[in-house]
Parts: C-alpha cells; structure tokens; sequence
C-alpha cells in the first residue's frame, strides 16, 4: 500500500505520516529530504522554493520508486508538497488499487483563528532552519490554491475546518 500525503505547507503533513507510521507501522519518505539531497549535493541547481520545476523534477523519480514499491509488495508512506493533483494519469490500473491519497487543506477560517498554533506546531517532528516564509498571507494562498486545485483534478482532500483532527483509516 502506498500513501500518498501532500498538501501546502504547514498543514501536517508530516505529522500525519510520523502517526500512521506509529498506527500502522508503514515507513514514510520525506520528499523534502529528497529535495535538499539533491540540492545540497549540487545534483540540480534548483532552490528549496521553487515548487513548480522541483514537482516537474521529482515527480517522474517518485512515480518510478512507487511503481517498485507495489511490485515487491512493500508499504510506503510519501509525503510532500510535491505530488501533483494529476498523478493517477502516470499509473496503470493495476497499481492504482495500491495507492491512496489525501490533500491536507486549512480553511481561511482554521488559518485566521489557529496561526499562532500552526506557527507553533511547525517544527513538531522536523526542525525547519528558516520559517520566515509562514506568514499568514502565504498560507492563506497557498491553502486557497490548493483547494482549486482539488476541486478542479477531483482529488481526496481533507479539509482542516474548526479544530486540527486527521483520522485515516487504511
């Protein structure tokens, strides 16, 4: 079984896959670490924010090692802003039955009452070096574009409303 997690930024994203990894015992991958690895080791000459090219880079790498992970009949959760809303499109339908997939989505709602708990909660499993990014503009856009995004790819998505309570049943 695969798992796919994405979502904006700061949404949980990997706290959800450190608590199904405690729940069910699946291993998760980071594509955030996939990303500074490449970058830091001068693989690619990308930056850390440049979403739209890093999808287009990674993407193609993360499909194949799916495709793997099903044919040996591993587990695996993923997670990562790098997932792109049509990514069924790159699989046959004998791997797709072993796939799931959630979008993690705040409310504008959620963003305006909870921003200092988001901003608190950000560094719960990963230490992030910088956080000047998270301000309450850029999650509010960001989360605003993520939710088109769902709506108009039809995606499984999780919408983050009145208090931060994730349960995914496998």
């Amino acid at each position: 079984m695969i798992i796919l997690i994405t979502g904006a930024s700061h949404t949980g994203k990997t706290v959800l896959a450190q608590k199904l990894l405690e729940k069910y015992k699946y291993p998760y991958f980071s594509i955030d670490h996939l990303k500074m690895g490449l970058i830091r080791s001068g693989y690619f000459k990308l930056t850390p924010e440049e979403d739209d090219k890093l999808v287009n880079f990674l993407w193609p790498i993360i499909s194949e090692m799916i495709k793997t992970i099903i044919e040996n009949n591993q587990n695996l959760i993923i997670e990562g802003c790098y997932i792109p809303f049509d990514w069924a499109k790159d699989f046959e339908k004998k791997y797709i039955q072993y796939i799931k997939y959630y979008c993690l989505i705040m409310t504008k709602d959620y963003i305006k009452k909870h921003f200092a708990d988001i901003k608190k909660h950000a560094n719960l499993i990963e230490n992030r070096l910088s956080d000047e990014c998270c301000t309450m503009n850029n999650l509010l856009e960001d989360n605003s574009k993520f939710l088109n995004l769902a709506i108009k790819y039809n995606a499984n998505y999780v919408l983050i409303d009145d208090e931060y309570k994730i349960n995914i049943d496998l």
